[in-house]
């Protein structure tokens, strides 16, 4: 019985990681981007909101010129924010990407349209820091 359900929780735990998996990388709304994507992003959008979603100290470490620091914690608390840019390109990015797909997720639910999500976070990061 024990090994019985040990199997239904694994299969239940990976439907679960697939499904948001899935339904993360395939709503038209969201682009995963590379580093290398965002910095050309950011050279040629001139009206992209960059939301940094690391903690305060982590921010204060460097960060991508322009960004706004809105750490992941805060930021369904913040969102209104950044409402009057629900139609506007908005580049999403923590430190290595394990974090930023929570924010994603509160803008999506919050009817923004036109996300950035930077897949790996600053880690691939190559470009100056401010």
């Amino acid at each position: 019985m024990q090994e019985y359900t040990f199997f239904i929780l694994t299969i239940a735990l990976l439907t679960f990681i697939l499904y948001r998996k899935f339904s993360f990388s395939t709503n038209k709304n969201i682009h995963n981007i590379t580093a290398e994507e965002a910095y050309q992003l950011i050279k040629t959008k001139i009206d992209l909101i960059i939301i940094d979603v690391r903690t305060k100290q982590e921010f204060q470490t460097g960060h991508i010129p322009g960004a706004k620091s809105i750490p992941v914690a805060e930021f369904a608390l913040r969102i209104n924010e950044l409402n009057k840019y629900k139609d506007t390109p908005i580049l999403v990015h923590c430190a290595s990407g394990g974090r930023s797909p929570a924010t994603v997720r509160v803008l999506l639910k919050n009817n923004f349209s036109n996300i950035y999500h930077m897949k790996r976070g600053l880690s691939g990061w190559k470009y100056g820091l401010k």
